[in-house]
């Protein structure tokens, strides 16, 4: 049996690939796994040096492939898989998630307290944007292109004191010495379903869920769920600042939120806990509590 993976070109998403092909190849000896490499409209609007913004821009093409038949199964940086699927496609599962949390890579090796006053930090990202300005509001932010490799690039040529990035994509290139600093989830909290690896399916295609079943990771997709929900109840765009993370405690779910505002003054947090068994329910409940509490109004709803 052949298995074609879809794929985008990126170090990092050929690195996931990677990991996939691994797991399916444990799961099911003899399995022939095929990778296809698709470009994306995030990916050509990166190279043309545009900012790489809109929903699902980065999967697009790999799911019009899916639809397609030209492939079998999407591979996936979950966090920009927009929660909201084409008819007839479903995450069919998760790999085991890698650490959740942002890093800090400098160019001189100094942490974030340790920058004076003015000093450039490189990020694209809203989310991270909003919660830095909190804690370090004498920082400068502005926005950085390219994939991770090419961040780091600029950094060390000057561009920035550094750039954050998710420690996870650091790890699987083999570039965690790039890291001065890992935020805790209390200084930054990631993306919802940062760190994992989601891998979409056709729903009337049953030999390969029963096969991506295998490999699926309970505990991750009860975590990545519930903030995928959260996200769902909240209704953001991609550019809003909307920062998730789910993790068991105990015998319950816990789930931490966070939305604001890029000039970081005004934004609202919270946390819930639920069963494990419900996470769309601690999903939504969290998302109602925090749209009554404001967050309405900073998404723009």
């Amino acid at each position: 049996m052949t298995l074609r993976l879809g794929t985008r070109g990126s170090p990092l998403a050929l690195a996931q690939a990677e990991l996939t092909t691994v797991a399916l190849s444990a799961a099911a000896p003899g399995l022939t796994v095929e990778r296809v490499v698709i470009a994306t409209t995030g990916d050509r609007t990166a190279q043309e040096g545009a900012p790489a913004d809109g929903q699902g821009i980065f999967v697009k093409e790999i799911e019009e492939a899916l639809l397609a038949r030209t492939i079998d199964v999407a591979v996936h940086s979950l966090k920009d898989l927009p929660v909201e699927a084409p008819a007839r496609l479903v995450v069919a599962a998760v790999l085991p998630r890698a650490d959740v949390r942002d890093a800090f890579c400098s160019r001189d090796g100094r942490t974030l307290d340790e920058l004076e006053a003015g000093a450039v930090v490189a990020t694209g990202s809203p989310r991270r944007v909003a919660q830095l300005r909190r804690l370090y509001p004498r920082l400068v932010y502005a926005p950085i292109r390219g994939n991770v490799n090419t961040r780091l690039r600029k950094i060390r040529d000057g561009e920035a004191a550094g750039t954050i990035l998710a420690r996870a994509g650091l790890v699987r290139l083999g570039l965690e010495a790039a890291v001065t600093e890992v935020l805790s989830l209390e200084t930054c909290l990631p993306a919802p379903g940062q760190g994992a690896v989601g891998l979409e399916a056709r729903a009337d295609d049953p030999g390969t869920l029963a096969l991506l079943e295998k490999i699926h990771d309970a505990a991750t997709g009860r975590a990545v769920t519930a903030e995928r929900a959260l996200l769902a109840a909240l209704g953001g765009g991609c550019r809003t600042p909307i920062a998730a993370y789910a993790a068991a405690d105990g015998p319950r779910l816990r789930l931490l939120a966070f939305v604001g505002e890029a000039a970081g003054v005004r934004f609202v947090q919270g946390v819930q806990e639920g069963a494990p068994e419900d996470p769309v329910g601690l999903g939504r409940r969290l998302g109602e509590r925090l749209l009554a509490s404001g967050a309405a109004e900073l998404i723009g709803l």
